[in-house]
């Protein structure tokens, strides 16, 4: 039992490595220069992010290249002065007449308040007629060149959708330990190589940078389409690439988030907004889950320990050095210590358990609670909710 509970998770790992898109492999952005020169919408909708939305707007408005770039915030509800501090940032950089700020109107029914927000933009944004939509959280100073990179890899091989996963903070203890295993599990569910392949149907976007197509979303049926979404970046890319749009996915070192996440409570009501959404709210996936979490990541160190055998020790521990090699990439993107490695089996446990406290908050009807609002109620409590909000 013990033998082929090592064959188990070491074949696991040589099909993850080998047979999953390479999802492990952090690559340098290749690109050459924009083609052409374009029109470029960027939509921040932003709710009480006055401490960070100055960047954002800063960094958008210091971009290289010859490109028209008009910044279209969407205030939704802020009490901080988000307006202002983006106003004030925009009037620093000489750039205010590129800034225009939109009042978020109530939101309505069946929306997530992120994608009204992203709807009001665009409704106004379309009046430029950009050649292109820049979707970009508040939290995000992007590099020098990042709108030409993303322009580039659109123009370059003629794809519909390109988005950054990009460098998240990463400071404190718990923000090194568990924020790289975040970008190392989101691309084991969304491998970049496979998002790119047409021919492949593995969709996937990271939201807090996107450069679109308008008649791309058009096609997809516009935001609207995916309006009650929580991860509403995989959502989109799903509808844009199985309408025949070509996607593109990678990670950015030099564009960033300065959102802290803090220590370890933070952390991880970042990952329990969405993963049991990401489960479809199914208790069967839930369990299995965890089960596939365990014998991916807990059983090769458990036969290495406790197995009293060489064999088994043996295949576990091979396992457990090929789950570390994979993980040394995006430990060298964030340029944290290779010794981190080790810790990627309790790094799986606290993801576990942030998994199951996602489930938990589902199923009392605070599902996907984010800055005030219930995003993912489980449905006998939508109603409830909804006017409780």
């Amino acid at each position: 039992m013990l033998i082929a509970a090592g064959l188990v998770t070491l074949l696991l790992w040589i099909s993850l490595l080998f047979f999953r898109g390479q999802f492990w492999r952090i690559r340098d952005i290749q690109t050459g220069p924009a083609v052409t020169a374009a029109r470029v919408a960027v939509i921040i909708p932003a709710r009480n992010e006055a401490d960070v939305v100055g960047q954002t707007v800063a960094s958008l408005l210091q971009q290289t290249g010859s490109h028209e770039l008009q910044i279209f915030l969407v205030d939704d509800g802020s009490t901080d002065g988000t307006a202002q501090a983006a106003r004030a940032s925009a009037a620093a950089m000489g750039g205010a007449a590129r800034l225009a700020v939109i009042e978020g109107r109530a939101l309505p029914a069946g929306w997530s308040g992120k994608l009204w927000a992203m709807q009001q933009g665009i409704a106004l944004a379309r009046l430029t007629n950009p050649d292109f939509f820049l979707f970009t959280d508040a939290d995000i100073v992007h590099a020098a060149d990042s709108v030409s990179t993303l322009i580039s890899i659109l123009q370059s091989d003629n794809r519909d959708m390109a988005s950054f996963m990009v460098k998240l903070h990463c400071r404190s203890f718990a923000e090194k330990m568990l924020i790289p295993a975040f970008v190392f599990f989101f691309f084991k569910l969304y491998p970049p190589d496979w998002i790119a392949n047409p021919r492949h149907k593995t969709a996937g976007a990271a939201g807090g940078c996107i450069l679109l197509r308008p008649a791309a979303l058009d096609r997809a049926g516009g935001i609207e389409a995916i309006r009650s979404a929580v991860i509403d970046d995989c959502a989109l890319a799903a509808r844009i690439k199985h309408g025949g749009g070509r996607l593109w996915l990678g990670a950015s070192t030099t564009t960033k988030s300065i959102r802290p996440y803090g220590g370890f409570s933070g952390i991880g009501s970042m990952i329990s907004r969405s993963a049991f959404n990401q489960l479809h709210h199914s208790a069967l996936l839930l369990m299995l889950s965890v089960a596939g979490m365990a014998i991916t990541y807990l059983l090769p160190p458990a036969l290495v320990f406790f197995s009293h055998r060489l064999a088994p020790a043996a295949l576990g521990g091979t396992a457990w050095v090929l789950m570390t090699i994979s993980y040394l990439p995006v430990l060298r993107l964030y340029r944290l210590n290779p010794l981190w490695a080790l810790a990627l089996p309790g790094i799986a446990v606290f993801y576990l358990g942030a998994t199951v406290h996602s489930a938990w908050k589902y199923w009392i009807g605070r599902g996907g609670q984010w800055k005030g609002r219930v995003q993912d109620p489980a449905a006998k409590s939508v109603v409830r909710l909804e006017r409780h909000d």
